[in-house]
């Protein structure tokens, strides 16, 4: 088991290695099949619980993925509503997950869309929010308003120029 050691202004201490390390090197030790253990350098109280959260949170943008509504409802529960709602509602939702993934292998023999990436961030994030989408800017909206009305005239351009001529008797 690795030990990594964290001292108060936030650094790393790989002891295995002996030197310095960043939370995305501990990161890669992690997805590598390593088990760690953060240990608070001054008090050796365990860290590995918040080390890791912190590691989800901060890494590949997984923060985004959970809307500021939810983080501000969870800082507002108490410890044991919080400790209730990770307990229950994420364990389930990474069950339901991992279960419609390894149903989804399964199934990927017969499924034409086999080839396309199953995101568990895109999952849960989907999950999380509800399916909600953020409104594109106004100017996108404007600016994609406009390139339909301009392919529309081109459909209809071409729909012209295919239409039979009448002959004129």
């Amino acid at each position: 088991m690795l030990v990594v050691k964290k001292y108060g202004n936030r650094r790393l201490y790989d002891t295995a290695e002996s030197r310095y390390i960043t939370l995305d090197e501990l990161a890669q030790k992690i997805r590598g099949g390593d088990e760690v253990r953060v240990l608070d350098a001054r008090t050796e109280q365990d860290l590995t619980q918040a080390t890791l959260a912190q590691i989800i949170l901060e890494s590949r943008g997984a923060a985004r993925l959970l809307p500021v509504g939810l983080l501000t409802q969870l800082l507002r529960m108490e410890d044991e509503g919080l400790a209730e709602f990770f307990g229950r509602f994420l364990s389930a939702a990474l069950e339901a997950y991992q279960q419609a993934r390894q149903g989804a292998q399964q199934l990927s023999p017969f499924n034409p869309f086999a080839t396309l990436p199953f995101s568990a961030a895109s999952a849960l994030a989907n999950l999380v929010a509800g399916f909600a989408r953020p409104a594109p800017p106004a100017a996108e909206t404007a600016a994609r308003r406009d390139e339909v009305d301009e392919l529309r005239r081109e459909v209809e351009a071409l729909r012209r120029s295919m239409r039979p001529r009448r002959r004129k008797r």
